[in-house]
C-alpha cells in the first residue's frame, strides 16, 4: 500500500508561496471546470461510443456544473471532430463506486480528482499515462498544475481544469443589516456564532448526509491547529489517529457543534446551501463549487465569504484546502486515440474560456488566461488561493480511499454524539483502521 503524499506544489523549485500563485493565477486570470450529461445510478462505464466516438463518464450530476460540463464537451467536439456521449452518474454515487467502474469496462474519459486518489488509481495500474497529451498542452499550465496531473511515477494521469476554496460563506446583506464584522480569530468567530443564535439564525449551515462534506472541517482545524505537514503526515498515516494532536482537532470542533446546524447527518449540503441563499442561517463552511454553483444566479451577488478564522497564530489562515479537479483516462477505455484528441482540447486556454461562460464558481488554471466573466466569488477566490503558502487537497483526495471511508463513517458518528468518550473511540479505531490499511 503506498503512503506517499500528495506531489508537493512546491517541487520543481518553487517556493511554497511562488508555486501557489503560479496555481490560482494571482492577477484575475486562469480559469475553468468540469461536469457532466446524462443521469445514471452508477457508473456503467463504455456503452456504445460510436465508430471513432468515445464516452465520456461524468459525476457533474447538479444542474449548474452539468451546463457547464456540456458547453465543455460540445466545443470539445466541434474542435477535436470527436463524437462525445457522456454519461453521468450521481455524484456521490460515481465516486464510491471508482475502483469497480476502472477495473470493469469504464468510459473512454472520466471527471476525477487530483492528489492521492489520483496517485493511488494510477499506480494501481488502472489509468493510462497521457504524456504524450501533455507534450502538446504543458504550456498551458504552471508548475504547480503539472505536479497536481503526475502519479507516483512521475508521468501524467490528469488533464486539470479548475479548483475551488473551501471558505465561510455568507450574505452581504446579512451581515450589513445585523452589523456583523468579519472574524478573524476564532474567538471573533464563537461570538459572531452566539449573536446569530441570539438573532434566531442558524449560525452555521451543516450537512453530512453525504458523508464527504464534513471532512473539510476537520481538515481546516486541523490545518489551522496543527499545520499543513502535520495534516499530510496523518493523511499519510505517518502520525497515528490517536495522537494529541487529533484530539485537539475534536475538541475545538466540540465547541462549534453547538452552532452547527442540527440533524446534519439526515441532511444534503444542498439542503443546507439553501438555508444560507433564504437567510436562515448567517454561515456555511463548504467549497464555492458547491455553495455558490447552487445559489440562484440572481442571489449570487448577495454571496460573500471569508478564510477560516485562525486559532493557532503560528499558522494563522496559510493554509486551506482548494481541490484540484480534471479528467482521466481509464486504461480500459475504449478509443484512447479519439479520447486524448479529446483531452489536448481540454488542455487549452480556449476550452477554459468557453468553460466560464457558464461556470461562475470555480477559477482555472491556464497560466495568463484572462477570464472575462470571472465573478467577485471567483476573483477573490483566485487572490485567497494564492495568499496560501499551501493547499491541501481534501481528505478523501489527500488519504487512501479506505481509510477516507473509515472516516467518513467515524466522522458521522461525532456529528451525531459530539462526546470525549465518542472522541476517544473514534481516535482508537481510526487508528486501528489505519494500521490495517496501510499495511496492506
Amino acid at each position: 500500500m503506498p503512503t506517499n503524499s500528495p506531489i508537493s506544489l512546491t517541487s520543481s523549485g518553487l517556493s511554497r508561496r511562488s508555486a501557489l500563485k503560479s496555481f490560482a493565477g494571482l492577477t484575475v486570470a486562469g480559469a475553468f471546470l468540469a461536469a457532466c450529461g446524462d443521469n445514471k445510478s452508477s457508473p456503467s462505464g463504455g456503452g456504445s461510443a460510436g465508430s471513432g466516438g468515445i464516452t465520456f463518464g461524468s459525476n457533474y450530476s447538479d444542474p449548474a456544473p452539468k451546463d457547464a460540463f456540456a458547453s465543455l464537451v460540445k466545443s470539445a467536439t466541434s474542435s477535436s471532430g470527436v463524437q462525445i456521449t457522456v454519461n453521468t452518474t450521481d455524484h456521490n454515487t460515481f465516486q464510491n463506486n471508482i475502483s469497480n467502474y476502472l477495473q470493469g469496462t469504464p468510459d473512454s474519459l472520466a471527471t476525477w480528482f487530483a492528489g492521492y486518489r489520483l496517485q493511488f488509481f494510477a499506480a494501481q495500474g488502472l489509468l493510462t499515462p497521457i504524456d504524450d497529451v501533455w507534450d502538446k498542452i504543458g504550456g498551458t499550465f504552471g508548475d504547480a498544475a503539472k505536479n497536481l496531473s503526475k502519479g507516483l511515477d512521475g508521468k501524467y494521469y490528469l488533464v486539470p481544469i479548475y479548483n475551488y476554496p473551501w471558505v465561510v460563506f455568507y450574505n452581504k446583506s446579512v451581515f450589513k443589516a445585523k452589523g456583523y464584522q468579519v472574524p478573524a480569530t476564532w474567538d471573533d468567530f464563537i461570538t459572531l456564532c452566539k449573536k446569530m443564535e441570539a438573532d434566531k439564525l442558524i449560525p452555521l449551515a451543516f450537512a453530512e448526509k453525504d458523508g464527504w462534506p464534513a471532512l473539510g472541517t476537520f481538515d481546516i482545524l486541523n490545518l489551522r491547529i496543527n499545520g499543513y505537514d502535520y495534516h499530510i503526515k496523518l493523511m499519510k498515516h505517518e502520525v497515528p489517529w490517536t495522537d494529541p494532536g487529533v484530539t485537539k482537532v475534536f475538541d475545538q470542533w466540540r465547541e462549534l457543534t453547538a452552532y452547527q446546524q442540527k440533524g446534519a447527518n439526515g441532511r444534503i449540503w444542498q439542503d443546507a446551501a439553501k438555508a444560507l441563499e433564504n437567510k436562515q442561517a448567517g454561515m456555511m463552511f463548504q467549497g464555492s463549487n458547491q455553495v455558490a454553483a447552487n445559489y440562484d444566479p440572481k442571489n449570487l451577488g448577495d454571496l460573500d465569504f471569508f478564510p477560516f478564522p485562525a486559532i493557532d497564530p503560528q499558522w494563522g489562515t496559510d493554509y486551506m484546502d482548494a481541490p484540484t479537479d480534471g479528467f482521466i483516462l481509464p486504461k480500459n477505455g475504449k478509443n484512447q486515440d479519439a479520447a486524448k484528441k479529446v483531452l489536448e482540447y481540454i488542455g487549452t486556454a480556449q476550452a477554459e474560456t468557453t468553460f466560464l461562460a457558464t461556470d461562475h464558481w470555480d477559477v482555472g488554471l491556464a497560466t495568463g488566461l484572462v477570464a472575462p466573466s470571472y465573478n467577485d466569488i471567483q476573483k477573490k477566490s483566485v487572490a485567497e488561493i494564492a495568499k496560501c503558502k499551501n493547499v491541501a487537497q481534501f481528505m478523501d483526495r489527500d488519504t487512501v480511499p479506505d481509510m477516507a471511508n473509515a472516516m467518513i463513517k467515524l466522522i458521522q458518528q461525532f456529528v451525531d454524539s459530539p462526546t470525549p468518550a465518542t472522541i476517544a473511540t473514534i481516535q482508537k479505531s481510526a487508528e486501528d483502521q489505519a494500521k490495517t490499511i496501510f499495511t496492506k
